[in-house]
């Protein structure tokens, strides 16, 4: 469906929000930028910036909803005998090998880490984040074959997938921190994501295959 010109006039105002909120807070550092700082470099009303942003931890990790969904949308998107873990596995590596800079493979982004976790309610709420991200991942797992929280089989293999995501992308954070070449990041998390993935036993990797 096509993009309304109201809907993609509020998508772009949210969006220089979200960067002229980022660049004050890697300038000037989350705790000391208030909302009231960023409402006024974007020439917009504090309420303005609230009807966006719920808290000024989601002004600056607008992508939160999205990273809450993201092994869900794998999940969805998975192709016909496509399990649930091949399909999260292929997801990751295909965003390692293309540097997708959501996953921290960009110049710039161990500055932005380091701002994050300076702050406490910033690594609260990516810690938050993550938990929720697997929590809909395991609840999109049941829902689709028809299992309840009792099954105890699908709980565990959505854990054992969320945790593989988890390391690798742990692993790209820590890498990037050092600020170690991205080349040199990607060919690590790859070579760790084939060691994991050679972990996982067979029924982890073959349950929920999708049909044909």
């Amino acid at each position: 469906m096509e993009e309304g010109l109201r809907a993609r006039k509020k998508r772009e105002t949210r969006q220089r929000i979200s960067d002229i909120a980022t660049g004050l807070f890697l300038e000037r550092g989350f705790v000391t930028v208030t909302v009231a700082d960023v409402a006024r470099a974007a020439d917009v009303s504090v309420n303005t910036v609230y009807n966006y942003f719920p808290s000024k931890e989601d002004l600056c990790l607008d992508r939160g909803e999205a990273q809450r969904q993201r092994l869900v949308r794998l999940l969805s998107e998975r192709r016909p005998g496509e399990s649930a873990a091949r399909a999260v596995l292929r997801g990751l590596r295909e965003e390692i090998e293309n540097r997708d800079p959501t996953l921290g493979l960009s110049g710039h982004f161990a500055h932005f880490m380091r701002m994050v976790l300076a702050s406490d309610s910033l690594s609260l709420r990516m810690h938050t984040i993550g938990r929720e991200m697997a929590e809909a991942f395991a609840a999109a797992l049941h829902e689709e074959l028809g299992t309840g929280p009792e099954d105890v089989r699908t709980d565990l293999v959505a854990s054992q997938i969320a945790w593989a995501q988890r390391d690798v992308l742990g692993e790209i954070g820590r890498r990037v921190l050092a600020e170690e070449p991205v080349d040199e990041i990607v060919r690590s998390a790859l070579d760790r994501l084939d060691v994991l993935e050679s972990l996982l036993s067979d029924e982890v990797l073959e349950y929920a295959v999708r049909k044909g």
